[in-house]
């Protein structure tokens, strides 16, 4: 560290020169990220509330009450107002917490879960943290888990099961009900991962379009992780959790002496109240019917993708169920198709499983980068 501070221009023009590297949402050229340009309305809201720290709620009351009103929101959205939650930092920790609370609710020993093989990696991360034997279920010919995969694979060391509403790569809804009839029968924890999939699924069903249930109607939910920073248009980093009963968080809560709330149950401690205060203006803002007309733009947009890829010669992985498309070439490899993308100033990303190009039609994607963007792919193929 210098010992003389640089001058506050210095600074800024030292920082607009590191943030020219950066790539931009606005652009149109990222495209597969599930984050996007958060709202102006959730900006402002962000930086209102800079200051407050959730994790010790007592000196922040209004911005507490913002979060309990957000997670009644939210639970409404997903089918039960009266749930237990927070706002905290994205997927990672909302699925952290389901299964600690899975964990720590039962008395099994050396415990096991079981989640989809199209599941995120932070349910890697989960099962090393919480010394927890991870079993993948495997997809049907839809790229969704097999239920019966899912029976073959329950012991009598099964703390929880997963399953996913919007898959990372695919975004592939799971049969949630068949889950939750398995896991009922077998007294088992289901936790539904709709980080991804949360802030459309319930609004394209609005706009009629068919979708399963996946939320907190169907009676085996447990919890629910629901990302406002993806299709929510809150900024990064807003995630959030949902429990139906309130053991779930007290099952891992710890004592915390020193603060103004004497027991905490997220992982993070200190805890921003600017993703709250913004998540809470978005849904005050936009409501059910902003939502809807987002959630329908994008998939409308996916669509015309989906079209276009195919009259470009290129081959669907699967039929889009939200807005992502995947798609191969039988004469080109991935890595032909990404770098010479690439080299044309795109962003795509590679899918493992199954291998190919990915692209997710978020909110800052418009018709006019999808156009460029397959005039682009046409010309590849031409190679």
């Amino acid at each position: 560290m210098q010992y003389k501070g640089m001058s506050r221009e210095k600074v800024i023009e030292s920082l607009r020169e590191y943030k020219k590297k950066d790539l931009t949402y606005q652009s149109g050229r990222i495209l597969g990220s599930m984050c996007t340009c958060p709202h102006p309305v959730a900006l402002e809201a962000y930086s209102m509330f800079l200051e407050s720290n959730l994790g010790d709620p007592g000196l922040f009351p209004g911005t507490k009450d913002l979060e309990d009103e957000v997670i009644t929101i939210l639970g409404d959205m997903l089918g039960k107002p009266d749930v237990h939650g927070h706002i905290i930092t994205g997927g990672t920790e909302a699925n952290l917490m389901a299964v600690r609370a899975a964990r720590n609710l039962s008395e099994i020993k050396d415990a096991e879960i079981i989640v989809p093989k199209s599941a995120h990696f932070s349910f890697k991360k989960a099962a090393e943290m919480l010394c927890l034997s991870l079993k993948e279920a495997e997809l049907d010919e839809n790229y969704r888990v097999d239920l019966t995969s899912v029976e073959d694979l329950i012991s009598d060391r099964t703390v929880a099961v997963v399953g996913v509403a919007g898959t990372t790569e695919l975004g592939k809804i799971d049969p949630i009900l068949g889950l939750s009839e398995i896991c009922m029968d077998n007294d088992i924890y289901l936790h539904v991962d709709a980080a991804f999939g949360g802030f459309s699924i319930p609004f394209l069903r609005d706009a009629g379009y068919y979708l399963p249930e996946f939320d907190f109607k169907i009676p085996g939910v447990s919890s629910i992780t629901i990302d406002p920073h993806k299709m929510g248009l809150a900024p990064i980093p807003t995630g959030g959790i949902l429990f139906r009963h309130r053991k779930y968080l007290e099952s891992m809560s710890i004592e915390t002496p020193y603060l103004t709330e004497d027991r905490q149950s997220t992982i993070v401690g200190t805890r921003t109240g600017a993703s709250t205060a913004a998540t809470w203006a978005l849904l005050k803002h936009l409501g059910r019917d902003g939502y809807r007309k987002i959630a329908t733009r994008c998939m409308e947009l996916t669509d015309f993708l989906a079209d276009g890829i195919e009259k470009a010669g290129f081959e669907l992985v699967t039929e889009p169920e939200l807005n992502i498309v995947a798609f191969h070439s039988p004469k080109m490899t991935m890595d032909e198709i990404s770098q010479g993308m690439m080299d044309k100033g795109w962003l795509p990303s590679v899918s493992a499983y199954p291998a190919a190009i990915r692209i997710i039609v978020m909110p800052h994607i418009k018709k006019e980068h999808l156009l460029k963007f397959l005039s682009d792919l046409t010309d590849l193929k031409s190679f």
